[in-house]
């Protein structure tokens, strides 16, 4: 492949992740499919970035403009749900309702198809928006904030390749299934984007803290669902990005303040 070839195909696949974990309106020169976006997978980190980017300027906006950090906080989240729309967070709340309140796994993979909020998915949301806007609230300085939401927005998808590769689908059908198993390569250069995003953030020891939390998340959330549904579907891949978004925004609250 030649330099200027190897540039094309790393622009495209930046410009499929973008438009595939954000609701920017990027143009494609072609019709991306399934394995494009395993291929351009390794990018995610940056997609994440990018929200948390944006997330961290609207907090910052509303700092400027004399707002205490908690409604600030509360502004940084809804950017970034408004950026994502809310893809993560609905395969949170779906993979909380199947897993929950499904008998059997037809049953469980049949709650997370379906589109109606339950209680466990409302209950999810509720901890998740909680734990999050907290944390930043706790952090108050633009900067710390700032830190705290590009690094836990990149290194959350940085884990998901790795994840659809090593995991399962649980189904023949579905987000992904259709995306299939990314390549070695990019879960490897997704999984170093996201180290590099936490060495950056919080030093070699919080950036090892940060990574054992994600890997046990990653670890944890496989055996869960390969045990209730037999494998992964992208509403468990949202799920794990909420999980890790989390951890990492609450590691942040004692890493950013010693």
């Amino acid at each position: 492949m030649t330099p200027l070839a190897w540039l094309c195909r790393l622009a495209a696949d930046l410009a499929i992740s973008v438009a595939f974990c954000t609701r920017l309106p990027l143009a494609q020169s072609a019709p991306t499919e399934g394995r494009d976006v395993a291929r351009a997978s390794w990018a995610m980190p940056v997609a994440g970035a990018l929200v948390g980017g944006m997330a961290a300027l609207v907090y910052w906006a509303g700092y400027l403009g004399g707002l205490p950090s908690w409604p600030a906080a509360a502004l940084a989240l809804a950017a970034a749900v408004a950026m994502t729309g809310a893809l993560h967070e609905d395969g949170l709340a779906d993979t909380a309702d199947g897993l929950g309140g499904g008998k059997d796994r037809e049953h469980k993979l049949a709650i997370m198809r379906d589109s109606r909020l339950g209680t466990y998915g409302a209950c999810a949301l509720a901890a998740s928006f909680m734990l999050r806007w907290s944390a930043l609230a706790s952090l108050a300085d633009p900067l710390l904030v700032a830190i705290a939401l590009v690094a836990a927005h990149a290194s959350a998808r940085a884990a998901l390749p790795a994840f659809m590769r090593f995991v399962s689908p649980a189904r023949s059908d579905g987000l992904s299934a259709h995306a299939g198993r990314p390549p070695a390569a990019s879960a490897a250069t997704a999984a170093l984007l996201g180290a590099i995003a936490l060495l950056l953030g919080f030093g070699a020891s919080g950036a090892i803290i940060c990574l054992l939390l994600l890997t046990l998340a990653g670890v944890g959330t496989a055996w869960l669902c390969m045990r209730q549904i037999g494998g992964q579907t992208g509403d468990v891949a949202g799920a794990l990005e909420q999980a890790g978004e989390i951890l990492v925004l609450l590691a942040a609250t004692v890493l950013l303040k010693t």
